[in-house]
């Protein structure tokens, strides 16, 4: 049995994804595939490498030395052919507290950030939240394969937009970005000075015949103009631990973005545990993550057969990475209240609406397949009955 087939009560464990399916879906018996957090345990050397820091029994002020930033350093040149200096790096609790940091950092109120949409929930409070203007470049999806209106992206840039932040690997459509997508993203960004946020939290969760390209890596020039926020929390399911890390080239940029930081009370350290953790998962975590990259599109290619053969009305999105499904629900002609309804109350899951990502997900549901096979199987085939009782 595979590693990732057993299945753990996950319950009464203080977890946002199954503790709260009362208080988020008004029913005790939803399955839930929402949170973006994986329902398997982490590679063995992190959990050993935590609990012989736990018997240790000493949790006193810690550091993030060399051997911390090395092993990121490795992980960059190892899966993404990126040479980054260990000068570059500022340590954050998360993706977003990050984003949130360079918003202050580079941008002033009422300044306008461009959003790629339908994306990540929390990019709209992030600009939101310190009085920013959101602009959104809608993608485009046709024949459910999603693609940049690159037209209207420059159109936006060149009217007064500041910074730009990019989803890559693009939650929740699932798309891996080409190297021609990023280049020409970049070079308008170049063009019009703006300046890139570029979250790249599922860059290691990457499906065969893709490859991710952390944009700042395409030229110094675009190193200069990015910020990049990466972290091993989605890669190897860490959220809870509060590790993630910045990436920036620019000197200047840099001491700008940890002043940021500074002024709100982090001071470029990870915690304890967070720390212990991202070294173990990126120095021994790779044959783990493999497995795990393998199985993720297994179970992508049997919601897309199910859906199809079963429940045609269901149209999954063309998925390239992440463990996140986009499925298209609009055939079967309900409203986003209707549709979280209908899946609640008759398929009995607990899925992410789409609606949150934007008003271009109105008739989408997004689905975690990230949980053992037989879990998956128990919610697509609720799924798949609610549908054909209809």
């Amino acid at each position: 049995m595979s590693i990732f087939d057993e299945i753990y009560d996950r319950r009464n464990t203080r977890s946002a994804k199954w503790d709260m399916v009362k208080e988020v879906f008004q029913s005790e018996d939803v399955l839930p595939m929402w949170v973006a957090d994986m329902d398997f345990k982490a590679p063995k050397e992190v959990n050993d490498a935590l609990i012989r820091r736990a018997q240790h029994g000493i949790y006193g002020y810690t550091v993030v030395d060399d051997d911390v930033s090395g092993a990121i350093i490795d992980w960059q040149k190892k899966r993404n052919q990126w040479t980054v200096d260990k000068s570059w790096l500022t340590y954050s609790p998360g993706v977003v507290t990050s984003l949130h940091m360079a918003v202050q950092a580079f941008t002033e109120p009422n300044d306008k950030i461009l959003i790629q949409t339908p994306v990540y929930t929390p990019f709209y409070s992030v600009i939101k939240e310190h009085d920013r203007i959101v602009v959104k470049n809608s993608l485009i999806n046709k024949n459910n394969y999603y693609t940049i209106d690159f037209n209207d992206f420059e159109e936006k840039l060149k009217n007064g937009v500041k910074a730009f932040i990019l989803c890559s690997p693009h939650n929740p459509i699932g798309r891996v970005w080409k190297k021609e997508e990023l280049q020409e993203m970049a070079r308008l960004c170049l063009k019009y000075d703006v300046m890139i946020f570029s979250d790249e939290i599922h860059s290691d969760l990457i499906f065969p015949g893709n490859r991710h390209i952390p944009i700042a890596s395409l030229s110094e020039e675009i190193a200069d103009q990015t910020i990049t926020c990466m972290a091993p929390s989605k890669t190897f399911n860490l959220a809870g631990l509060d590790a993630s890390y910045v990436i920036t080239a620019n000197k200047d940029k840099r001491k700008q973005l940890d002043a940021a930081f500074n002024r709100q009370g982090f001071h470029n350290m990870l915690n304890m545990m967070g720390n212990t953790a991202l070294e173990a998962a990126y120095t021994y975590g790779e044959a783990w993550l493999d497995e795990l990259v393998a199985l993720l599109e297994n179970h992508a290619n049997y919601v897309t057969e199910m859906f199809a053969k079963y429940a045609p009305q269901l149209k999954v999105v063309e998925t390239e990475g992440t463990y996140l499904l986009w499925v298209d629900c609009s055939e079967l002609g309900m409203d986003s209240k209707e549709l979280k309804k209908f899946m609640v109350e008759k398929a009995k899951v607990g899925l992410n609406t789409g609606a949150e990502y934007g008003e271009e997900g109105e008739q989408f549901m997004r689905i975690n397949i990230a949980c053992p096979r037989a879990t998956l199987e128990e919610g697509v085939n609720r799924i798949v009955e609610a549908v054909r009782s209809l």
